[in-house]
């Protein structure tokens, strides 16, 4: 694997546009929970470092990353400008694994296309717990920090592509 011991977490602060005035939701999945509360915090960090107010984020928990797409749903209609979804989910003996990623990334996609507000897909889909430590602040970096920086570009695209058309929406 060619990114083996590389660090995917780091970013040019100057580059991201400043996050004081976006709000954010995050909904954050409680099964694995060690490794969702690594990509929750590395996302906080990130958010916070880049201007993000602590008032304008709001969590909301949910049992597993399957109800992630119910409470992105929810959480589109809170007046956020992004929605950040946090998951793990570890290959199993069973099926299951294939079913439950299926259907998050999907649902996701789908929040996407059908609503205004962008839902950035945080979710871990990996083979084994070290992988998933390694992806949320271990040797791989922290992809809640990368789903924080996407949040915020796409938060700016949300606001500028709405100044340019006159609304959002369609």
């Amino acid at each position: 694997m060619a990114t083996e011991n590389k660090n995917l977490s780091n970013y040019d602060k100057a580059t991201i546009p400043n996050a004081k005035d976006f709000r954010f939701g995050i909904v954050v999945s409680e099964w694995n929970d060690t490794i969702t509360e690594g990509l929750y915090n590395g996302a906080i960090a990130a958010l916070q470092d880049c201007g993000a107010l602590e008032e304008n984020i709001t969590r909301w928990n949910v049992p597993g990353s399957y109800e992630l797409i119910y409470g992105c749903k929810k959480m589109q209609l809170q007046n956020v400008d992004v929605v950040i979804a946090i998951g793990s989910v570890i290959q199993g003996e069973t099926k299951h694994f294939d079913f439950v990623c299926d259907g998050v990334t999907q649902g996701i996609k789908d929040l996407n296309v059908q609503n205004d507000t962008p839902v950035i897909f945080c979710v871990l889909t990996d083979n084994n717990m070290q992988q998933s430590i390694d992806r949320s602040g271990g040797k791989h970096g922290n992809k809640g920090t990368e789903a924080a920086i996407a949040a915020i570009k796409m938060a700016e695209l949300r606001r500028n592509a709405s100044k340019r058309s006159g609304s959002i929406g369609y």
